[in-house]
């Protein structure tokens, strides 16, 4: 860590960090840098009010688009699953999206770390989700979903689902505090009470006229600069964005995914952060986050109305076979989870093992499902609802 660059700081102080690591057994003394308080809202430059108007629009149009379908939580699990995978891919964990999404249907068997750590975000996400639907974020929550998302990883200690009882560092090679590109504040009871402090902020943000796309990136920076946790604080981070936008109702339903933009950006990402915390830059990371909520919301909002074609073109294939029954509702089913087996498709709709496989068949014969193996096990792919799903973020947008 640039040590004087952060010594500058107009919104923050190093603070002495001193102690013996113990993988090494060797002494440092560094510092840790601890951000003040958030408070009002920082002067923005006409330029990034632009690029938040335009973030708030898209995210106003995701919101429409999604209250005009009859069931958009059928959209909720492809999202969650994209976001699941790129998250995790943003700090270093890679599982292909292909086998997030064929999870379910493979079973709990034989499943990559990397895959289970995936795995481990939709569940915690999901718990979030439920939470904010009448009760605000807090320590606490945020405690509980730390441990369900390092459940099983090497990040799974006794500092699992608690705030950090040690130092850490960011972006260090080595593993040396001193080679760190950022030491965050140092544990304890203050580090507590900055988490404390920034949830007391965001919940009564909305209630003091903060925009909220400029509330999200404000408490976003907070919680990254704090790193409350050892492990799993990128992950958390970006989800408090959408649980934020939840609790402020600028969205009824988690249908955005932004993770996949910052991740094709991690450098800026990074940069702007710690530009925050070095010279008090507001404006340009403020600017930064706009483009992407705009730009995932754009994303998120074609590939919604996407997979809603492919449904329809589903229901045109069924209907121009002359299929009735049960392969209407499979075909609803095949939107969010692309990869079924037999088993699913009959628990998923109350019906027999022959009546799911009968309806599987009728399927393959119109050309909505292709029989594939994954893992030893035999299973049916939505091929078109996979290729919406998985389809790269376009370089640009509206």
């Amino acid at each position: 860590m640039d040590i004087e660059r952060f010594r500058r700081s107009p919104i923050g102080r190093l603070v002495p960090l001193a102690g013996t690591d113990g993988r090494t057994g060797e002494r440092y003394d560094h510092f840790g840098f601890v951000p003040d308080p958030l408070g009002a809202p920082p002067s923005l430059s006409g330029e990034t009010w632009t690029m938040v108007s335009r973030a708030n629009r898209s995210l106003g149009a995701l919101e429409q688009g999604a209250s005009l379908i009859p069931n958009p939580g059928i959209l909720r699990q492809p999202t969650l699953r994209r976001e699941a995978q790129s998250t995790s891919a943003l700090e270093g964990t890679f599982a292909p999206l292909d086998d997030v999404l064929a999870a379910e249907a493979v079973g709990s068997g034989e499943r990559s770390a990397a895959l289970a750590e995936v795995l481990n975000y939709i569940e915690s996400a999901e718990m979030g989700f439920t939470w904010v639907q009448d009760r605000s974020v807090t320590t606490g929550l945020l405690e509980e979903l730390q441990s369900v998302l390092v459940r099983g990883t090497r990040a799974d200690t006794d500092q699992a689902g608690r705030v950090r009882s040690i130092p850490v560092a960011i972006g260090s090679h080595g593993g040396a505090i001193e080679d760190a590109r950022f030491v965050p504040m140092p544990p304890g009871v203050q580090l507590r009470s900055a988490v404390d402090d920034l949830l007391r902020w965001v919940a009564e943000a909305d209630g003091v006229g903060v925009d909220p796309v400029v509330a999200a990136a404000m408490a976003h920076y907070q919680f990254e600069t704090l790193h409350p946790f050892n492990d799993g604080n990128g992950r958390l981070g970006r989800l408090l964005i959408i649980l934020q936008f939840m609790r402020s109702q600028v969205l009824t339903e988690p249908l955005l995914s932004v993770s996949p933009w910052f991740e094709a950006r991690r450098e800026r990402y990074q940069d702007a952060l710690a530009a925050v915390s070095a010279e008090g830059d507001w404006d340009s990371w403020i600017a930064l986050f706009a483009e992407g909520i705009h730009r995932s919301a754009v994303d998120t909002g074609e590939r919604m109305t996407a997979l809603l074609a492919v449904q329809s073109s589903y229901r045109d294939r069924i209907r121009d076979g002359g299929l009735r029954g049960m392969v209407v509702d499979v075909v609803d089913l095949l939107i969010g989870s692309p990869f079924v087996t037999i088993p699913m498709v009959s628990t998923a709709t109350g019906k027999t093992y022959q009546a799911a496989s009968s309806a599987v068949q009728r399927l393959q014969e119109v050309g909505i499902l292709d029989e594939v193996e994954r893992q030893g096990v035999r299973m049916f792919r939505a091929t078109d609802v996979v290729r919406v799903t998985t389809r790269p973020v376009r370089r640009t947008a509206r």
